[in-house]
Order: structure tokens, then sequence, then C-alpha cells
């Protein structure tokens, strides 16, 4: 059908004006994206070939104490050094058929239609997402962005093997409970990833998981999280760190991440960025695009643990 230039710019206007809700939609209803940005603002950056995030790894050997007129250290330091990532592209569709532009003319029934495809778009993205952000990074070809496998893992990251000599700083701790979910299995991986205050924020499983945990629980011990329970997601407090489930999590594992380190960089300027609404010349549709650039990325992996291999999680 011809095309209409107020049907065109009325989507559009409203669409660019929802994408901030859609976004806040996105990112608060799931547990680990609520982790990841409640309370902490996404990094954006501007641009540039990879995403360079600074690492610390060693200690400043010039540091301690002197009398009088004694010489004081001045020996170049290493210890300092950055993981680089990939740009990741993430992309959705909001596409309207020449029979529904037809049948909605009436400005009101043009934001109608449009709300009800985006609310679509959104439900998408956050099913998706979330069960990239839980993967390993391998998917669709290698083109999915890094994910909690990838990173609480003994692979490659950021460009930086842990496996190589010298590496260790960059590896996180896991260990395989080869059984049922226990307290001390729990309290050992907890204690080996914290220093100081430098704890655990959060603790992931499946559901069954999480129930084998609330099994261990006496009544009087149920304490909460109250900043997840008003973000909506059931958790449990285990020395303090909240553990709440979600299905998307690798089954029989239990995740404690330090998300002070995981961090979720964005492009400033393309960042569910809406594209114009186009007319195809083989097609009776009109449709925009919700673009995405960036990449999930981690600045210590030693602060994080995986306890897996437990059967009844």
């Amino acid at each position: 059908m011809a095309g209409n230039a107020d049907f065109d710019e009325i989507l559009s206007t409203t669409l660019k004006n929802y994408v901030p809700k859609l976004t806040d939609n996105i990112f608060s209803a799931r547990p680990l994206f609520y982790a990841l940005t409640n309370g902490q603002t996404i990094r954006r950056i501007s641009g540039g070939a990879n995403i360079v995030v600074p690492i610390i790894y060693g200690t400043n050997s010039t540091a301690g104490s002197y009398s009088g007129t004694d010489t004081i250290a001045t020996t170049a330091q290493t210890g300092i050094s950055a993981a680089e990532y990939s740009w990741g592209q993430y992309a959705a569709t909001v596409t309207i058929s020449g029979i529904e532009e037809a049948k909605n003319n009436g400005e009101a029934q043009i934001i109608d239609l449009l709300e009800g495809k985006i609310f679509q778009t959104q439900e998408t993205v956050i099913e998706n997402m979330n069960t990239m952000f839980w993967a390993d990074g391998s998917g669709n070809s290698g083109k999915d962005w890094e994910g909690i496998q990838s990173l609480v893992s003994g692979s490659t990251v950021g460009g930086i093997n842990p496996g190589a000599t010298g590496n260790s700083f960059w590896g996180p701790t896991q260990t395989n409970q080869g059984g049922v979910l226990s307290l001390a299995g729990m309290a050992t991986m907890y204690n080996t990833i914290s220093v100081g205050n430098d704890q655990p924020t959060i603790i992931f499983a499946r559901r069954q998981g999480y129930e084998a945990y609330e099994a261990l629980l006496t009544s009087s011990i149920r304490y909460t999280d109250t900043d997840m329970a008003d973000g909506g997601f059931q958790n449990l407090l285990f020395k303090g760190a909240p553990i709440t489930f979600d299905d998307s999590c690798e089954a029989n594992a239990m995740y404690f991440l330090n998300t002070k380190y995981i961090q979720l960089v964005a492009h400033s300027d393309v960042w569910f960025k809406p594209t114009p609404f186009v007319r195809p010349t083989n097609q009776d549709a009109v449709f925009s695009q919700l673009l995405c650039y960036g990449q999930l990325t981690i600045s210590n992996r030693a602060r994080q643990g995986r306890l897996h291999g437990i059967t009844n999680g």
C-alpha cells in the first residue's frame, strides 16, 4: 500500500519516546540484570576498536616504612594491565504490516498498535538476553556476547588466558561439590573468593538449587535481602549475600558473583537506538530496528566462584 508519512512519523516518535521505559523493563525483569544494573550505572563509552577494562594483578613493591634520610625505593612497577573485549551487536525489529496500518489509522489506534508490538519485542529481548548472558558466548556462531559461564570459567576472557604462566590471577574458583548441596561447601566457596570486606554480592542457582539451600535452613534463619525483594525477586541470605534462582543458570551449579567487577558496557550512541521506520520495496510493511552495541565484561575473575556437580541442584 502507499506510504502514509503521518503514520510513519507517529510510529517513529512514539518508539523513540518509549525506549527508556523499554530498557528499564528489560533490565529489571531478571535477577541477573537487576543485580548488574540496580544501584549502579551501566558503563557507557563512545567508541574505540575494542572495549578496554583496566585490571590490577599485583602490588606496589615500593610501599613501606622508612627512617630519616633512608633511600625511598623508586622501582618501576608492573601489576597493571587491561582486558580487551570485542564489541557485541544485538538487534530486534518492530514490524507493522500494511493491513495492520490500514486497520489503525487514527493516532490513538496507531500508538496502541505500536505499544503492543513494543511489548512483544520487549518480552522477547528479555528472554533472549537473559539466556545469552547466562551462557558462554559461543552461541550464534560466536556472535553472542560474553556470559557468566565464560566469565566464571577457565577459558580465555578479555584476551587473557588464566592457564598461561603468570596469569593465575585471572582464574575464578571452581569447586566440584560432588554430591548434595551443603552449607559447609557453600561456606568454603564464599570464604575462598572473599578478601576482607570484598565479598560475593549475590549467589545464583536454578530453582532446584535454591530449594536445596532453602531446605538446609531452619525457619528461624530465613532472612531475605530487602533490595532484591523490593525488585520482586524471591531470595534468601547466605552470609549476607542474597541467593536467588534463575532457570537460565547452569544446571547443578551455584554461582557466587561479586558484581562489583562484572559490568555491562554500552555504546553511548547505540544502545537500544531505534532506526526510522522504513518501507521495503518488496514488502507490504514498515519496520524499525532497535540496535545495541556493547559487551558484558569482567575486571576481576578471582573474586568469582562456581560450585558445580550439585546432585540436588
